[in-house]
């Protein structure tokens, strides 16, 4: 029997690589909807390959174009964020929210109410609304399974452990292009030296957010939700050759290392299969060959965005929501050249303590249009104090 799948953000890093896997067995699935940004003619021709029922642009100005390429494929067009949500309200056995930023999170709601299988590849929707989300996966019985390559890993070294006896969380970071920098070094640099991730291929804004740690720091507050732990119970070692996905220890000392090589069809490939495992193209680690594996603590004077997303979590309610929108709409900022990368954190900063939190404060997120609200309110002060 087929499973019916729908992938958001299908043109993006996560989405093609779903696809990949998906196309190996192809006569397994039954594609319901695929959104996608601006890259109209990939997104046709992916929806008109997998002949899916709909496809997405988040673009409104560009379902002309979407049309015009589905042109006698009898595929429905659609556009806009409202769009996006009608289709993910469409029942499906299995959902891949990856949508980049907050815009991911309605989609990520919706897609909870299937009681199916949420492939959770949008950490935002973690750092924005993890309790509401939550929440939404336990009243209708949805299992989220976390697509990130470090949360897959925690997700996989916790399976059939007793959570009590966790002691440590330990997500592993490669760095990025300016591990070794110094903060003079850093302060000049341009978004296309940022974008040259050294292990990882991803798009522009999730490279850029790997540069200066603020990925990072999302996953550290994705963590918190993601596993039900506190804050210090969660620790970033730098691993630049990114063999070690992540480690979780407990409380006998021990430790369980989830390793591998560095393709996200690891993570997806196990969100796609469980809760069995499937054969998987990714390379084989060769351990004779592998050379060493290398840690060290992350040098928060240089990359103070973990820092600032403990803040975040200590101060609770909507925070995770300012944290995150600050933080997009800097990166928006450096990407258009306005501001210089060490400016980005600067700007979350002063964000993350002008922005009005007290009436949540310590509280749980109370609704999605509250949280929007948080967001809308921190990109505010960010256009403000540029």
């Amino acid at each position: 029997m087929q499973r019916k799948i729908s992938i958001f953000g299908a043109t993006g890093s996560i989405g093609t690589n779903t696809l990949d896997l998906i196309r190996r067995d192809s006569g397994a699935y039954n594609v319901v909807a695929l959104s996608g940004a601006g890259n109209i003619d990939l997104l046709a021709k992916t929806a008109i390959e997998f002949r899916a029922e709909i496809a997405v642009t988040a673009y409104e100005d560009r379902l002309e174009d979407l049309r015009a390429a589905l042109q006698g494929s009898g595929i429905e067009a659609a556009a806009g964020a409202n769009a996006i949500a009608e289709a993910a309200a469409r029942p499906v056995d299995w959902g891949m929210s990856a949508i980049v930023g907050a815009a991911g999170l309605r989609t990520s709601m919706a897609l909870a109410e299937h009681g199916g299988i949420l492939a959770l590849a949008n950490k935002e929707s973690m750092v924005c609304a993890g309790d509401l989300l939550l929440s939404q996966c336990a009243e209708h019985g949805t299992t989220l399974l976390p697509v990130d390559s470090e949360h897959s890993a925690l997700f996989q070294a916790m399976n059939g452990e007793n959570r009590k006896a966790l002691r440590r969380l330990i997500l592993t970071a490669s760095g990025g292009p300016f591990k070794d920098f110094t903060v003079e070094q850093m302060r000049p640099v341009t978004p296309e030296q940022a974008v040259k991730h050294p292990k990882w291929d991803m798009g522009q804004r999730i490279s850029i957010d790997s540069a200066s740690m603020f990925n990072k720091a999302l996953e550290v507050i994705e963590a918190k939700y993601l596993f039900s732990c506190s804050p210090n119970q969660i620790e970033v070692v730098v691993h630049p050759q990114a063999i070690v996905h992540s480690m979780v220890e407990y409380i006998d000392n021990s430790i369980i290392a989830h390793m591998g090589s560095p393709d996200m069809r690891g993570a997806i490939g196990y969100a796609l299969s469980w809760p069995e495992r499937a054969e998987n193209p990714i390379e084989r680690l060769n351990f004779a060959e592998l050379g060493d594996l290398s840690f060290s603590r992350p040098d928060e004077t240089k990359f103070p965005a973990l820092r600032l997303a403990r803040e975040a979590l200590g101060m609770g309610g909507h925070a995770g929501a300012i944290f995150n929108a600050a933080k997009e709409a800097a990166l928006d900022a450096f990407i258009g050249r306005r501001i210089g990368f060490l400016d980005m954190a600067t700007l979350v900063e002063k964000t993350l303590y002008n922005a009005h939190l007290e009436p949540t404060r310590d509280s749980v997120q109370s609704s999605v249009s509250e949280i929007f609200s948080a967001d809308a309110e921190a990109r505010r002060i960010v256009d403000a104090l540029i």
